[in-house]
């Protein structure tokens, strides 16, 4: 009896599928229709609308995931003894960016934005307007402070729901320093850096470029290409954390035992490859609600090109340092592995748009050559960065940026920044030089422009307001000497990571306090296994 109902409704499965595929199939032969023509497709109804904003909450769920891959990555690739404190800094961040960008951040980056003239999620209209400069030449907008005093009932979901996605992005921002300033940073100065990040220092680039001012306006002011172009953060996100990451390890100095008497690099061990490595797939996860939602709509089914673009970068990105790093140092570094997945990751975030698959391999296989030399060239000039931080976000992120006025091929983003005069508006798509001088070479010229600001603008931001809290915090951003050596997890956060950790154990890891200082006798001669 049994066997034969189960027959009986297969029957009828099979019976209903059939009718559903002729129905479909007259109905799109009846009214064929391009599934994409480059362009954006926009939302042709209520449920359109309601789809793409799903598909921003979605994507902003994965990036704030991200955080933990962040945690794990930044505290596997440092020591047990500052365990606690690394891994409390990454979970704290998320809720210190997140208060100032609600309170005043939004407001100065986004005051003045529209969803580029389509209404893919309903934000067809700017909840403020220009704060300092005007016209093409926009610094700083209002509006929206609290999310408060919106134009309309009608965008309070659309802001919501930007604002969330926004937020992730700041956030991933504010936790770059974290790895490159971690083991040795005092917790208030920690917290100081979690506002600002959210409040100034993020908007400010924010409101130059995405926020639709000055930088992504130079296709108009001065006719270079389609002004900065940067699809979801090589450059506003990671490049921006990268050089705060900088700027904050030259405030703070190297670890002590970093360095030997002779200036050349010492090896302190990770404690944890395996939980670095974990939050690598984490973040390789996440990336995708990173890259292919910033499409903010899925009605753009230009994703499924900027999905694939992002795992080939990851791919050929963690291959190529593999065997970059069996050449350059004789073994596959696991953690040069890793980070060659995120410079890979970094690098294709700004073009993931705009370029081929083919060119998104490239990209990701150059950025882990220079993940690998960048890490080893830091290293030596006495710049400690525990993880890779710097090398990862900053230089990759540059190294993103610049591939737009490279790769980009034109088949995707015309009129982008609103651009409306010279020969990229007339252009189907943000185009690189490898594809033609005209535009490409004015789009290079934009990119470049964008980068020099972020190195020299936004890291001169960073590097004082790191100096201004040293001489204004008593005792400095820095753990007094003693603290550090026993770890900073007691005296900072009043516990310690690992309660069976004990003294005998820190010391067959390499990590007693009174060893600290003779590492070089007791660790590998490899400067790179192990950060």
């Amino acid at each position: 009896m049994k066997r034969k109902w189960l027959g009986r409704s297969a029957v009828l499965a099979a019976l209903v599928l059939l009718i559903v595929g002729v129905t479909a199939g007259a109905a799109f032969a009846a009214d064929p229709k391009p599934v994409f023509d480059g362009k954006l497709i926009p939302a042709p109804s209520d449920v359109g609308v309601s789809l793409n904003l799903l598909w921003v909450i979605i994507s902003a769920v994965l990036v704030i995931f991200m955080q933990a891959g962040f945690a794990l990555v930044e505290t596997g690739f440092t020591r047990a003894k500052h365990a606690a404190h690394t891994m409390s800094m990454n979970f704290a961040i998320f809720g210190l960016g997140f208060v100032a960008f609600f309170i005043v951040g939004y407001a100065f980056m986004f005051g003045g934005y529209t969803a580029g003239g389509v209404i893919p999620f309903g934000y067809d209209k700017a909840v403020g307007d220009h704060l300092i400069g005007s016209g093409n030449w926009v610094f700083l907008w209002h509006g929206g402070f609290f999310l408060t005093n919106l134009p309309s009932l009608a965008l309070t979901a659309p802001v919501a729901a930007f604002f969330l996605y926004m937020v992730a992005f700041m956030d991933t921002t504010a936790t770059i320093p974290t790895g490159a300033m971690a083991e040795r940073w005092r917790w208030k100065s920690f917290v100081a850096w979690g506002l600002f990040v959210g409040a100034i220092y993020y908007p400010l680039f924010g409101a130059w470029t995405w926020g639709g001012g000055w930088l992504a306006k130079l296709g108009n002011s001065l006719h270079l290409g389609f002004g900065y172009v940067d699809f979801a953060g090589s450059g506003v996100v990671h490049a921006m954390g990268g050089i705060a990451g900088l700027a904050g390890a030259l405030v703070l100095g190297p670890r002590l035992g970093k360095y030997g008497p002779d200036g050349k690099p010492r090896t302190l061990a990770a404690h944890s490859i395996p939980m670095a490595l974990l939050g690598t797939f984490i973040l390789l996860v996440g990336w995708f609600g990173f890259n292919a939602g910033s499409t903010l709509a899925a009605t753009d089914v230009r994703f499924a090109v900027i999905a694939t673009n992002t795992a080939l970068a990851a791919a050929f990105g963690a291959t190529v340092a593999m065997f970059y790093a069996m050449r350059r140092l004789g073994k596959p570094d696991p953690g040069m592995m890793a980070n060659g997945m995120l410079a890979g990751l970094v690098a294709i975030t700004a073009p993931c748009a705009f370029v081929q698959p083919w060119a998104a391999a490239v990209i990701g296989a150059i950025a882990a050559v220079i993940v690998v030399e960048s890490i080893l060239f830091i290293e030596r000039k006495g710049v400690d960065d525990p993880v890779g931080a710097i090398s990862v976000h900053g230089v990759c992120g540059i190294w993103g940026v610049l591939s737009v006025g490279l790769f980009a091929s034109g088949q995707y983003g015309a009129a982008w920044n609103g651009t409306a005069e010279g020969s990229a508006a007339k252009a189907s798509g943000v185009s690189g030089i490898f594809y033609g001088l005209d535009p490409g070479l004015g789009q290079l010229g934009a990119q470049a422009i964008g980068s020099l600001v972020i190195i020299f603008v936004m890291g001169g931001v960073a590097y004082l307001f790191f100096k201004i809290c040293n001489a204004v915090t008593k005792g400095g951003i820095r753990p007094a000497e003693d603290v550090e050596l026993q770890g900073i997890d007691r005296e900072e956060m009043g516990v310690i990571a690992y309660n069976d950790l004990t003294l005998a154990e820190l010391v067959l890891a390499g990590e007693d306090p009174a060893e600290d200082k003779v590492l070089a006798s007791t660790t590998s001669p490899d400067p790179t296994i192990g950060r």
